[in-house]
């Protein structure tokens, strides 16, 4: 039974990070209606900070087909010819992380006789910028946080949790130009 009650708090301990979070952020004064064209900004040359991802050209293919396909529904055109109203540029990361869950036996929170837990993860960080190309400036950026155990090496689980990162956040960004015609 004790054993049981380990195994269940880890569980938690586990389900407690595997949570996605996507926020937000928007420049105020911006009205996101004259912004009809988009294109690729120059990437930056940080590394993913995963060697399963730097060299995996499928996640960086199918990261920008799926923010190009929210940027289409959310009114915003890729530019053809011509300077685009807008650069998107986007950032991967991946850290491993522990978190030490000591007991809160003085609260009333206690697992398993009050033991501390240990969990180590790796986390994924996906940042996407939509800069004004004439100002320079931000004018929208979201961001996407999930566990990466046993996502980076199934390329299938990697397609879902981009999907879902890029899917919640662009929700976040508002109307371009080109919906409005």
């Amino acid at each position: 039974m004790r054993r049981l009650g380990l195994v269940l708090a880890i569980m938690v301990a586990v389900a407690g990070c595997a949570a996605m979070t996507v926020s937000s952020h928007i420049e105020r004064s911006v009205n996101f209606t004259d912004y009809v064209t988009y294109d690729w900004g120059p990437p930056d040359n940080l590394p993913v900070g995963d060697p399963r991802l730097d060299n995996n050209p499928f996640f960086r293919d199918y990261l920008m087909g799926a923010i190009e396909k929210k940027l289409a529904a959310k009114g915003y055109e890729r530019a053809v010819t011509g300077e685009p109203d807008l650069l998107v540029h986007y950032h991967a990361s991946v850290n491993q992380r522990v978190e030490v869950s000591a007991a809160d036996a003085h609260y009333g929170y206690c697992y398993d006789n009050c033991e501390p837990r240990i969990v180590d993860y790796e986390e994924g960080t996906l940042v996407v910028d939509v800069v004004d190309r004439n100002t320079g400036k931000v004018v929208w950026r979201g961001w996407s946080q999930d566990t990466m155990n046993g996502v980076i090496d199934h390329q299938d689980r990697l397609e879902k949790q981009v999907n879902e990162g890029v899917s919640r956040m662009m929700v976040l960004l508002p109307l371009g130009g080109a919906a409005l015609r």
